[in-house]
């Protein structure tokens, strides 16, 4: 990605004027920044942001600026990154599988919580300084409600979790439980049975909890109604309450998608159209790669001249620009049966992986970051 320093209207103002042959993400630093004092505000416990959505210096620095001082990290490159842009950055790094090498240059950057789901991964941490720092078991439910289920690859089981407590606790660590409901999870229950079996783990294991981290998972809006956020905020902390009594933990949430999707919308310039086919200038290589797995959104308009093109729809078949023939969405796309060549088709909340995961594939999956005052 390559970032324009200056700041224009909106999309609909740059686009005729400029007329970009390659992807677009316009980029709306307020909108970014409201969300999270969004967060901020209502989460009742350490808002911690998941770096792997968007690692840009441009996130990052806004996130920073509206109060986010926590960061979820999965790879020494991205404590390196959040470190720049706040060199005294509190460091989760709770991807659950390291090598002893990214844990001797993780301790360097003063790491405050591990994760761990077996006792492999947290025999390897034996050497990592006691003071000051978290253990956090990664459990795992067979819960419903997610886009994709993380725990088919990381989380222990509440028996084997209950061991890893005590382990942990045993090594002179302060000891928590995370857990992630899954991508783009809408519905509060999930975290209740998470919050509801967490309580039962720490108490058969017979320790207090320092902290319970509920992850990420939180949604954002791609299509349909928007995603109540509040709505699982409030029962997140009543869940806590209820089932942890006197001995509650402070909370810890790690919102990815939902922190960074909304400050970005993409647009994509249509290179051709034959009869219910669509070619677009990057695809399922690139920018659109995530769809091929959480499905197609709605909120996608299509732009000419700086205007909004309306009327009847019908579908499409929607490839991307490589040679490949595997190139092309999962599902066709309904769009306006007027869609004319050069026209840009401008994807809304597109700020979560939608950089991060493209690859340069033939030569494309290159992205102009264009910042604009509104979206």
């Amino acid at each position: 990605m390559r970032n324009q320093p200056a700041l224009w209207p909106s999309p609909h103002w740059h686009l005729p004027k400029f007329q970009p042959d390659t992807p677009v993400l316009y980029f709306a630093p307020e909108i970014l920044q409201s969300t999270a004092r969004r967060f901020l505000e209502g989460f009742d416990g350490l808002v911690t942001y998941a770096v792997k959505a968007n690692d840009h210096d441009v996130v990052l620095h806004n996130l920073v600026s509206a109060g986010i001082g926590a960061f979820d990290v999965a790879s020494p490159l991205e404590m390196a990154r959040v470190r720049r842009a706040k060199s005294d950055a509190v460091l989760h790094y709770h991807n659950p599988v390291r090598s002893r090498a990214e844990i001797a240059e993780a301790v360097g950057h003063g790491i405050a919580s591990w994760s761990v789901d077996c006792h492999k991964e947290l025999a390897k941490l034996k050497d990592v300084p006691r003071e000051g720092t978290e253990i956090a078991i990664r459990l795992r439910l067979p819960v419903t409600g997610a886009a994709y289920d993380f725990g088919e690859k990381f989380g222990a089981d509440p028996e084997e979790a209950v061991c890893l407590l005590q382990a942990a606790e045993q090594m002179g660590f302060a000891t928590s439980i995370t857990f992630h409901p899954g991508t783009q999870c809408v519905d509060p229950e999930a975290w209740a049975v998470y919050i509801t079996v967490a309580a039962k783990v720490a108490q058969k294991a017979g320790i207090t909890l320092r902290r319970l981290n509920v992850g990420g998972g939180f949604a954002a809006h791609r299509s349909g109604p928007e995603p109540d956020l509040d709505a699982i905020f409030e029962r997140i902390s009543h869940e806590t309450r209820k089932v942890f009594g006197s001995e509650a933990p402070g909370l810890v949430c790690e919102p990815g998608r939902a922190m960074v999707a909304e400050s970005f919308t993409l647009a994509l310039r249509v290179k051709a159209v034959r009869g219910e086919a669509v070619f677009l200038n990057d695809g399922a290589y690139g920018a659109l790669t995530e769809f091929r797995d959480i499905g197609l959104p709605d909120r996608v308009s299509v732009c000419r001249g700086g205007e909004q093109i309306v009327g009847r729809e019908t579908p499409r078949v929607i490839f991307g620009p490589t040679c490949d023939s595997l190139d092309r969405l999962p599902d066709p796309m309904s769009l306006p049966e007027s869609l004319q060549e050069e026209d840009y088709l401008l994807f809304r909340a597109m700020g979560a992986y939608t950089a991060s995961i493209s690859t340069g594939f033939n030569g494309y999956g290159r992205q102009e970051i264009v910042t604009v005052a509104t979206l």
